[in-house]
């Protein structure tokens, strides 16, 4: 396992982050314990969870996978969030999270998924950091950390305005969406913070379109090493997060680590001149939408514009063919949009979902 500095903390994580968004079988906690202690045999010591993931669930299970790395003598790094900003309400969270996790401090706490600068203004006037601040001058919290999902100059803008209180920023950047991203991610980079990526292979994005990403990989290497390569690549990069769903997987990812062979500067901007247009746009999955008042299911059709976006080529009945046959929803309902703009405003990857689900509505 390889390990980097975590900004000027003088902490070293793992450049591969155990994500703990998307275990497969949440419910089964030996099976997600046995996940989290190969992870951790491998040389895995950055631990990423939050308290919408699973309802809970999975900080849940992370308190007992904690337990069983420090029984086994296992080091590691736990990371969490909070959505709150007040006071209250953030130490009301916290000590629920200590509770779950069993652990008397969080390593790295995120002021968690700020969308626009309209956010972060609101939560930094509710006290979101003067509270990190006591916070981690009590122990509780060792490092604060931000969950952005901004772009370009806005990232520089909030963390210009966040009185130096952060020490590492958790954002998006992958081969898909990197050109657009570079902006935010220079951001971190000048202000020497920790940099951990979440959404490397774009929520499945990258792995479920080998042929699209073909320009990542190296002789006979898979795409997900491929892709994970070119954000090792980064030196600046801190740990690349990813969420497994089974133990094979955290396998399979950690011999992918082992594979790893640098590319030079100059090799890595090659690489980026030779790749296709830019991807941006595509749905990386998170469902922060899912919550529409029309009851439309707004993920899954993004998953399907994917497809329009991914194959320039997708017939009309090869798109209803994934509405009916992949996902087993009435395609019907996209026409049910009211353009309330819920969705928009939740969207982290900034999507135009409204004349995404009126186009698709005109081809279903």
């Amino acid at each position: 396992m390889l390990y980097r500095e975590y900004g000027a903390t003088g902490k070293k994580m793992s450049i591969l982050g155990f994500g703990g968004m998307r275990f497969g079988a949440i419910d089964d906690h030996d099976a997600c314990v046995k996940m989290m202690v190969t992870a951790a045999e491998g040389g895995i010591n950055y631990f990423d969870t939050a308290p919408e993931y699973f309802g809970i669930k999975s900080e849940t299970v992370f308190g007992k996978g904690l337990a069983e790395l420090r029984r086994r003598g296992l080091p590691y790094f736990c990371a969490t969030k909070t959505f709150e900003s007040a006071e209250d309400n953030i130490r009301r969270e916290l000590d629920a999270q200590l509770k779950r996790l069993d652990v008397p401090a969080i390593d790295f706490y995120h002021i968690w998924c700020i969308t626009s600068l309209e956010n972060w203004r609101e939560r930094k006037k509710g006290g979101v950091l003067s509270t990190f601040r006591k916070l981690k001058d009590e122990g509780l919290v060792k490092h604060v950390c931000i969950s952005s999902h901004l772009l370009g100059d806005e990232l520089n803008e909030l963390l210009l305005d966040s009185e130096g209180i952060f020490e590492g920023v958790l954002f998006g950047y992958s081969a898909y969406n990197y050109k657009t991203r570079e902006a935010a991610f220079k951001a971190v980079k000048d202000k020497k913070l920790g940099a951990v990526i979440m959404n490397p292979l774009g929520g499945g994005v990258i792995p479920q379109n080998p042929e699209r990403f073909a320009f990542l990989k190296r002789g006979d290497e898979g795409i997900v090493p491929a892709a994970l390569s070119f954000l090792w690549d980064h030196t600046d990069i801190t740990v690349a997060l990813v969420g497994f769903q089974t133990e094979a997987q955290v396998k399979e990812t950690l011999d992918a680590v082992r594979a790893y062979k640098p590319r030079s500067g100059r090799e890595l901007e090659t690489l980026k001149a030779a790749s296709p247009g830019s991807l941006e746009g595509i749905c990386t999955g998170c469902a922060y939408c899912n919550d529409c008042p029309a009851g439309i299911p707004i993920p899954e059709f993004m998953d399907v514009y994917n497809q329009k976006l991914l194959d320039k080529e997708a017939s009309a009945s090869t798109i209803k063919n994934r509405v009916q046959w992949h996902w087993w929803i009435d395609g019907k309902k996209a026409k049910d949009c009211t353009a309330c703009g819920q969705c928009e405003k939740a969207c982290t990857q900034h999507i135009n979902i409204i004349d995404r689900l009126r186009e698709l509505s005109n081809t279903l």
